[in-house]
């Protein structure tokens, strides 16, 4: 009796159990249902914010890619699949070329073209790669890189050589060069020296920086790295986002910049076709300066060429004095070693941002220059 009594409670006991488990799990069940939930309108969200910004990123730059084409410029096929974007203003000879610094498309120019325009013809343009100028693929090249590489000196003057004759350009010219451009147009001028009458370096680049450890370790560790993140940024349209939010601006501003400049220069911060080739010009720099090295003993530069150096106080004054020092050491010694004749132009208070930040002192030179040119034209 006792056991039966016993067993019915076990019973009744087990039945509450089974009955308060049974209340409990649609409980847990809707719980679980409801973290699933959210988390899954988590990762929609998430999957949008990460989606969303490249993808209007991409379609914007479809559309700007052909509104913002500079007034007056010219798309030349130079071969090679590679076509080149060259913008000449002004009349008259010589011919003044402007070769951009390192990763900068050819606005960079605009103060300092528009100047000289006003007393002769004067042309910039996109190196392959950067700007409105396109890349090559690998599969339409022949071959060419094989010998000087991409994105290196000995390529970029091999395409320079190709845009003058394709667009007819009147020769011998002044070969204007910073930064990298001094690289460019000193390789041009050993190797075409009939062509170029007037060589002008603006904060050249020493052949023999990379050969000092610390310059390398600022290049290689912080320089490149900065630009990397840039065109990681512009894959991911986090570039537009910041240029409308104000946090990412343009290099060259002010009241008197037309709008239409503003807005190719913002259109290449969120372009990382662009800025895949600035990382490129940067990383492979070491081995342009290289090829220049090897050119400058091979075929000295014709006496024939005369050569104009701009420096200011600072090569670039948001690096540390000690990089100064050494960039100001090394051009002293490249212009005693390769053009002792060189007429030298000091800057006062400039840095290799000048030629956009005081183009018109960079302009007198130059205007200076061609009068000069230009007179002994006519005296012959």
């Amino acid at each position: 009796m006792e056991s039966l009594e016993k067993t019915d409670r076990q019973t009744a006991g087990s039945g509450e159990t089974s009955q308060q488990q049974q209340q409990h799990r649609p409980q847990q069940g809707a719980k679980t249902s409801r973290c699933w939930s959210t988390v899954t309108s988590v990762g929609k969200c998430l999957l949008l914010i990460i989606l969303i910004p490249p993808f209007l990123n991409y379609a914007s730059l479809q559309r700007e890619g052909q509104l913002l084409l500079p007034e007056g410029g010219e798309i030349i096929d130079i071969g090679l699949g590679q076509k080149m974007h060259l913008m000449c203003k002004g009349q008259g000879q010589p011919v003044v070329i402007l070769d951009a610094p390192t990763g900068m498309s050819s606005d960079i120019w605009f103060h300092v073209q528009e100047n000289i325009a006003l007393l002769t013809k004067v042309c910039t343009y996109d190196r392959v790669g950067l700007g409105f100028s396109k890349r090559v693929l690998q599969n339409e090249s022949t071959g060419t890189e094989k010998v000087w590489g991409m994105s290196t000196t000995g390529r970029m003057v091999d395409n320079l050589h190709r845009l003058i004759g394709l667009a007819g350009l009147a020769t011998p010219l002044i070969l204007v060069g910073s930064e990298l451009g001094t690289l460019n147009a000193r390789f041009y001028s050993h190797i075409h020296d009939a062509q170029v009458s007037d060589l002008v370096l603006i904060d050249p680049i020493p052949e023999d920086i990379f050969e000092e450890d610390q310059w390398q370790k600022y290049w290689y560790s912080q320089r490149v790295p900065s630009l990397q993140a840039m065109q990681f940024s512009a894959a991911t349209g986090i570039s537009r986002i910041l240029i409308i939010l104000g946090l990412l601006k343009p290099a060259i501003m002010g009241d008197n910049i037309a709008e239409d400049l503003l807005q190719r220069q913002k259109y290449l911060l969120s372009n990382p076709a662009h800025q895949s080739s600035a990382v490129d010009e940067h990383f492979f720099l070491n081995e342009s300066a290289s090829q220049v090295r090897e050119i400058s003993k091979f075929k000295p530069l014709s006496s024939r060429t005369s050569v104009s150096v701009i420096i200011g106080d600072y090569f670039d004054e948001q690096i540390p004095a000690a990089l100064n020092q050494v960039v100001a050491q090394l051009q002293k010694t490249l212009l005693e070693q390769t053009y002792p004749s060189a007429n030298q132009i000091h800057v006062k208070g400039g840095d290799r941002r000048m030629i956009y930040k005081r183009p018109s002192v960079v302009s007198k030179h130059l205007l200076k220059l061609v009068s000069q040119r230009q007179s002994k034209q006519q005296s012959q």
